[in-house]
């Protein structure tokens, strides 16, 4: 019912504070977050397992004359094979990421962003799940990377996601979008 005819019930919130909230906000962000990371988890082990299961350490596919092959290959270190004695540290440092993600999806209340840490948060996940579970033995396996475009190193679907993510995130931070409802120090 109506106190007055035409008058809302309940209070009108302007468009620019809805989901501001971080009670309204957290389960739907935090849901784009999850569900990013998911989809972005599951393509690369997916496509990690076909690679695996069908070539051989070293074998190259031309997809796309000059434009796209599949070079299996494994890699110990970090993005272009930097600092390959240091996979134990790698894996701390994606142990770490992924716990700050999943911490801050919290408080999202940007979709963009939400898109954004899910991209990041399912990259590092993928990459994780390497080093944890391939050889050569726990929290020291090599990532299986098998993507290759002239001029630019072998790399997989979960480095495409986390160099995506990081692009966006830039992106999101020079146009001041903000993560949550906090109100931004001055």
């Amino acid at each position: 019912m109506q106190a007055t005819r035409g008058t809302a019930l309940a209070p009108v919130v302007p468009d620019a504070q809805q989901g501001l909230s971080d009670d309204r906000s957290a389960p739907g962000r935090t849901g784009f977050v999850l569900a990013t990371a998911f989809a972005v988890l599951l393509a690369d082990i997916v496509s990690k397992i076909a690679i695996v299961a069908t070539m051989d350490q070293g074998d190259t596919v031309r997809v796309i004359d000059g434009v796209l092959k599949i070079d299996y290959t494994r890699n110990a270190g970090a993005a272009f094979s930097i600092g390959t004695g240091a996979t134990v540290l790698f894996t701390a440092v994606a142990v770490i990421v992924v716990g700050v993600i999943v911490r801050q999806a919290r408080r999202l209340v940007s979709r963009s962003w939400a898109v954004t840490l899910g991209l990041l948060l399912g990259g590092a996940l993928g990459n994780l799940v390497d080093r944890i579970f391939r050889s050569p033995g726990p929290f020291r396996g090599h990532v299986v990377d098998w993507i290759e475009l002239p001029h630019w190193p072998v790399f997989n679907v979960a480095d495409s996601a986390i160099v995506i993510g990081g692009v966006v995130a830039v992106l999101l931070a020079t146009r001041g979008t903000p993560l949550d409802s906090r109100p931004a120090d001055s």
